[in-house]
Protein backbone atom coordinates (compact mmCIF):
# COMPACT_ATOMS: atom_id res chain seq x y z
CA UNK A 1 0.00 0.00 0.00
CA UNK A 2 2.71 2.47 0.90
CA UNK A 3 4.63 2.02 -2.61
CA UNK A 4 1.17 2.60 -4.10
CA UNK A 5 1.56 5.88 -2.59
CA UNK A 6 4.74 6.83 -3.50
CA UNK A 7 3.78 6.11 -6.74
CA UNK A 8 0.83 8.01 -7.74
CA UNK A 9 2.50 11.62 -6.80
CA UNK A 10 5.67 10.56 -9.04
CA UNK A 11 3.47 9.46 -12.19
CA UNK A 12 0.98 13.10 -11.70
CA UNK A 13 4.26 14.58 -12.03
CA UNK A 14 5.68 12.91 -14.73
CA UNK A 15 2.02 13.31 -16.88
CA UNK A 16 2.34 16.74 -16.55
CA UNK A 17 5.70 17.46 -17.11
CA UNK A 18 4.64 15.43 -20.48
CA UNK A 19 1.91 17.56 -21.06
CA UNK A 20 3.89 20.54 -20.72
CA UNK A 21 6.56 19.62 -23.07
CA UNK A 22 3.77 18.74 -25.70
CA UNK A 23 1.87 21.53 -25.58
CA UNK A 24 5.49 23.36 -25.71
CA UNK A 25 6.33 21.31 -28.60
CA UNK A 26 2.84 22.15 -30.84
CA UNK A 27 3.21 25.40 -30.05
CA UNK A 28 6.68 26.03 -31.43
CA UNK A 29 5.62 23.78 -34.58
CA UNK A 30 2.83 25.55 -34.85
CA UNK A 31 4.24 28.80 -34.40
CA UNK A 32 4.77 29.68 -37.85
CA UNK A 33 1.39 28.82 -39.24
CA UNK A 34 0.32 32.66 -37.53
CA UNK A 35 2.43 34.59 -39.09
CA UNK A 36 2.53 32.69 -43.01
CA UNK A 37 0.54 34.45 -46.07
CA UNK A 38 -0.87 33.82 -48.56
CA UNK A 39 1.21 35.54 -52.01
CA UNK A 40 1.15 34.59 -55.20
CA UNK A 41 4.05 33.84 -57.08
CA UNK A 42 5.62 34.21 -60.68
CA UNK A 43 7.65 31.11 -60.75
CA UNK A 44 8.04 27.94 -58.42
CA UNK A 45 10.31 24.77 -58.38
CA UNK A 46 8.28 22.43 -60.93
CA UNK A 47 10.92 19.88 -59.46
CA UNK A 48 9.34 20.05 -56.03
CA UNK A 49 5.68 19.32 -57.55
CA UNK A 50 4.93 15.50 -56.47
CA UNK A 51 1.53 15.84 -58.87
CA UNK A 52 2.32 17.24 -61.88
CA UNK A 53 6.13 17.96 -62.43
CA UNK A 54 5.68 18.17 -66.74
CA UNK A 55 3.37 21.04 -66.72
CA UNK A 56 6.02 24.38 -67.04
CA UNK A 57 5.65 27.57 -65.20
CA UNK A 58 4.38 28.93 -69.01
CA UNK A 59 1.29 26.71 -68.60
CA UNK A 60 0.82 27.57 -64.93
CA UNK A 61 0.82 31.06 -65.92
CA UNK A 62 -0.98 31.47 -68.75
CA UNK A 63 -4.69 32.02 -69.52
CA UNK A 64 -5.56 33.44 -66.20
CA UNK A 65 -3.78 30.40 -64.32
CA UNK A 66 -1.60 31.53 -60.92
CA UNK A 67 0.38 29.90 -58.31
CA UNK A 68 -0.30 30.73 -55.06
CA UNK A 69 2.43 30.20 -52.09
CA UNK A 70 2.37 30.31 -48.16
CA UNK A 71 5.59 32.76 -47.14
CA UNK A 72 6.65 32.63 -43.73
CA UNK A 73 9.69 34.97 -43.16
CA UNK A 74 11.07 35.47 -46.15
CA UNK A 75 10.57 31.50 -47.60
CA UNK A 76 7.92 29.21 -49.26
CA UNK A 77 6.56 26.63 -47.46
CA UNK A 78 3.60 25.63 -49.44
CA UNK A 79 2.29 26.12 -52.84
CA UNK A 80 -0.83 25.39 -54.99
CA UNK A 81 -1.81 26.07 -58.58
CA UNK A 82 -4.83 27.08 -59.99
CA UNK A 83 -7.03 27.48 -63.00
CA UNK A 84 -10.00 29.03 -63.65
CA UNK A 85 -12.74 27.80 -65.25
CA UNK A 86 -16.28 27.90 -65.88
CA UNK A 87 -16.57 24.16 -66.34
CA UNK A 88 -15.16 21.13 -64.30
CA UNK A 89 -12.25 19.41 -66.13
CA UNK A 90 -11.96 15.26 -66.05
CA UNK A 91 -7.90 16.17 -67.08
CA UNK A 92 -5.00 18.11 -67.72
CA UNK A 93 -6.34 18.48 -71.41
CA UNK A 94 -10.01 19.92 -70.20
CA UNK A 95 -8.35 21.84 -68.01
CA UNK A 96 -6.36 23.67 -70.60
CA UNK A 97 -8.96 24.37 -73.16
CA UNK A 98 -11.70 24.85 -70.13
CA UNK A 99 -9.10 27.66 -68.60
CA UNK A 100 -8.40 29.11 -72.01
CA UNK A 101 -12.06 29.54 -73.20
CA UNK A 102 -12.79 30.94 -69.64
CA UNK A 103 -10.33 33.39 -70.12
CA UNK A 104 -11.02 34.68 -73.82
CA UNK A 105 -14.48 34.94 -72.46
CA UNK A 106 -13.29 37.28 -69.84
CA UNK A 107 -11.67 39.64 -72.45
CA UNK A 108 -15.24 40.18 -74.02
CA UNK A 109 -16.59 40.91 -70.18
CA UNK A 110 -15.30 42.17 -66.91
CA UNK A 111 -11.92 41.06 -66.66
CA UNK A 112 -13.09 38.42 -64.22
CA UNK A 113 -12.11 34.82 -65.56
CA UNK A 114 -14.17 31.94 -65.11
CA UNK A 115 -16.77 31.01 -62.39
CA UNK A 116 -14.67 28.15 -60.96
CA UNK A 117 -11.08 27.75 -59.12
CA UNK A 118 -9.56 24.41 -60.51
CA UNK A 119 -6.97 23.49 -57.83
CA UNK A 120 -4.16 21.23 -60.06
CA UNK A 121 -1.65 20.61 -58.22
CA UNK A 122 -0.57 21.15 -54.11
CA UNK A 123 2.28 20.87 -52.29
CA UNK A 124 4.22 21.53 -48.92
CA UNK A 125 7.58 21.64 -47.75
CA UNK A 126 6.69 22.11 -43.94
CA UNK A 127 4.23 20.03 -41.68
CA UNK A 128 0.84 21.83 -41.89
CA UNK A 129 1.73 23.78 -44.85
CA UNK A 130 -0.61 21.93 -47.05
CA UNK A 131 -3.74 22.46 -44.80
CA UNK A 132 -2.73 26.14 -44.54
CA UNK A 133 -2.57 26.82 -48.09
CA UNK A 134 -6.16 24.95 -48.96
CA UNK A 135 -7.33 27.72 -46.10
CA UNK A 136 -5.88 30.39 -47.09
CA UNK A 137 -7.04 29.98 -50.52
CA UNK A 138 -10.22 29.04 -49.43
CA UNK A 139 -10.60 32.72 -48.08
CA UNK A 140 -9.41 34.01 -51.17
CA UNK A 141 -11.90 32.41 -52.99
CA UNK A 142 -14.82 33.30 -50.51
CA UNK A 143 -14.01 36.89 -51.17
CA UNK A 144 -13.70 37.32 -54.75
CA UNK A 145 -16.46 38.47 -57.13
CA UNK A 146 -16.49 36.06 -59.60
CA UNK A 147 -15.75 32.72 -57.84
CA UNK A 148 -18.39 30.91 -56.51
CA UNK A 149 -16.60 27.35 -56.49
CA UNK A 150 -13.12 25.62 -55.99
CA UNK A 151 -12.78 22.18 -57.32
CA UNK A 152 -9.86 19.91 -57.16
CA UNK A 153 -8.41 17.98 -60.11
CA UNK A 154 -6.51 15.54 -58.11
CA UNK A 155 -4.74 12.15 -58.90
CA UNK A 156 -5.94 8.88 -58.63
CA UNK A 157 -4.15 8.11 -55.35
CA UNK A 158 -5.53 7.29 -51.65
CA UNK A 159 -3.36 10.32 -50.60
CA UNK A 160 -5.26 12.71 -52.68
CA UNK A 161 -8.45 11.27 -51.38
CA UNK A 162 -7.75 11.53 -47.30
CA UNK A 163 -5.98 14.81 -47.69
CA UNK A 164 -9.05 16.43 -49.59
CA UNK A 165 -11.71 14.22 -46.93
CA UNK A 166 -9.65 15.70 -44.23
CA UNK A 167 -9.70 19.10 -45.53
CA UNK A 168 -13.39 19.20 -45.23
CA UNK A 169 -13.67 18.84 -49.37
CA UNK A 170 -16.54 16.42 -50.45
CA UNK A 171 -16.09 13.37 -53.59
CA UNK A 172 -17.71 15.17 -56.99
CA UNK A 173 -17.06 12.90 -59.64
CA UNK A 174 -14.34 9.98 -60.36
CA UNK A 175 -12.73 10.29 -63.69
CA UNK A 176 -10.63 7.76 -65.56
CA UNK A 177 -7.38 9.41 -64.29
CA UNK A 178 -8.22 11.76 -62.26
CA UNK A 179 -10.93 12.44 -59.14
CA UNK A 180 -12.66 15.93 -58.39
CA UNK A 181 -12.97 17.24 -54.92
CA UNK A 182 -15.64 20.25 -54.03
CA UNK A 183 -14.86 22.31 -50.93
CA UNK A 184 -18.13 24.06 -50.08
CA UNK A 185 -18.12 27.87 -50.52
CA UNK A 186 -20.59 29.59 -48.64
CA UNK A 187 -20.81 33.34 -49.57
CA UNK A 188 -21.69 36.14 -47.39
CA UNK A 189 -24.20 38.21 -48.73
Amino acid sequence: MKLQKKFKPRIKARIRKNKQILNKNIDNFFEWVKGAELVELKECNIDEDPVRPELDIVFRRSYGRKIYGVKYMGEIHAVMCFAYTNEIPKNVEELDKFSHDAFLQSAQRDQNVGKIAIAYTVWSKKKGGGKLIVKEVFKKIKKSNHLNRLVTLSPLTEMASKFHSRNGAKLLQVNETTQNFEYQVEKKN
